[in-house]
């Protein structure tokens, strides 16, 4: 769209695509590739806070700039990096305390063992208590990155929310939201016994996902393509075509 209405400063934007690949090193690496053999303006990227972390002194290194597009934990500031996305004021405090509103009183926090969840359950956990939650009413566990066995934790989050009053605030992150929810399903619990609410979860990991676990279960999240406005029908309607003229899946 910007090219088609003529580019930046009368230039077209040329793309530049590297994959990762999930390797925290490779993210360095590539970065420093695109910086010096591509001569690139820009680069936006990154989805984890290990991987912004990993690029994060090459950007520094040669003054150059980064666009971070997922949410941040915050304990991090650089001139280099313009993180887009929202901060645990914008999005975990108001979730945690719609849960203290909704009459929740005991906290089940679960999360991949990185960056972000590790620092999402310290404001988490102070939040709480600041809120007179105490200590014996939050439990915090991670899990590695890919996990796919949540039947020790799903078990105890059924014994800690026997009472009906424990929500799980959730920042499993990617593909391990899938098994969570289904082992969730499987031992019977419903979110009218125990709510997820979910800040790490997308449409991508939902559409792998039947509906009859989903229901009733809450996330905290920048955007989703399902929101009911006429501007995000064009944008969604518009990204849909594009995709399908480039056969992107």
């Amino acid at each position: 769209e910007i090219n088609s209405s003529g580019g930046v400063l009368g230039r077209k934007i040329e793309v530049v695509v590297e994959d990762p690949a999930s390797d925290w090193d490779l993210f360095a690496e590539k970065a420093r590739k695109m910086i010096t053999t591509d001569k690139v303006s820009v680069i936006f990227g990154c989805w984890t806070s290990v991987s912004r972390k990993s690029v994060l002194p090459v950007f520094e290194e040669y003054n150059h700039l980064l666009f971070y597009p997922v949410q941040y934990e915050g304990e991090e500031q650089s001139k280099n990096v313009f993180y887009t996305a929202a901060t645990p004021n914008q999005q975990l405090v108001p979730a945690a305390q719609h849960m203290i509103d909704e009459g929740y009183k005991k906290f089940y926090l679960l999360g991949t063992d990185y960056v972000f969840p590790r620092t999402a359950n310290k404001v988490l956990k102070a939040f709480l208590k600041a809120q007179g939650v105490p200590d014996e009413n939050i439990i915090e566990k991670y899990t590695p990155f890919h996990h796919q066995d949540y039947q020790t934790y799903v078990q105890e989050i059924k014994k800690f929310a026997a009472g009906g009053d424990a929500c799980i605030l959730s920042t499993i992150n990617g593909d391990s939201n899938v098994p969570f929810y289904k082992e969730f399903a499987n031992q019977g619990l419903k979110a009218a016994d125990c709510p997820i609410m979910a800040f790490s979860v997308a449409e991508d990991e939902l559409r792998a996902m039947d509906v009859p676990p989903l229901v009733g279960h809450l996330a905290c999240w920048n955007y989703y393509q399902s929101i009911d406005t006429p501007a995000n029908k064009a944008f969604v309607s518009g990204f849909q075509e594009f995709c399908k003229k480039n056969n992107l899946k």
